[in-house]
């Protein structure tokens, strides 16, 4: 197995040699208007995987799509060349669409808000079932307990009954 760290270097270049061949050498009028954003290498360094995002319609990810897949042999020689590894690695091109998750989980979190700010305005307004003090206190259950006894009914000390 190759060094992790290493791996990491081979990915961060394969990135930014194919950004730089995309960028000058690609003559293709299919390409739109393309960044390239991420790039994964193998731990054996024999397949790397090059992440893209395309400004523009469906159309012009397909049409980006397929100027990378027929310009993939002249980016291929041109990566393993400069990584001068004995084995080029073989490219594949995967469109990131990363912009469509962020908008997708910006609206789930809208959604979240607006569900939030309803709920507050719910208990805003909201009232107990019952009595605002459903518990009975203490002070309660001094009064409801029997009167005293009276002193002339109380036995005496000494033990004498009158």
């Amino acid at each position: 197995m190759s060094d992790p760290a290493k791996v990491r270097r081979h990915a961060e270049r394969v990135r930014e040699l194919v950004a730089s061949v995309v960028r000058s050498q690609i003559k293709d009028p299919r390409l739109g208007m393309i960044t390239i954003t991420d790039a994964r290498i193998t731990a054996d360094l024999r397949d790397a995987t090059v992440f893209y995002t395309v400004l523009g319609d469906a159309a012009a990810q397909a049409g980006t799509a397929a100027a990378l897949e027929s310009a993939k042999g002249m980016l291929r020689s041109t990566v393993g060349k400069a990584l001068g590894l004995r084995h080029s690695p073989t490219l594949t091109f995967v469109l990131d669409d990363v912009q469509d998750q962020v908008k997708h989980i910006d609206d789930l979190l809208a959604q979240a808000r607006s569900a939030d700010a309803e709920v507050q305005r719910i208990a805003a307004r909201a009232e107990y079932a019952g009595e605002p003090q459903p518990y009975r206190l203490d002070e309660d259950e001094d009064a409801d307990e029997a009167p005293a006894e009276d002193a002339d009914e109380a036995p005496s000390r000494s033990g004498e009954a009158r």
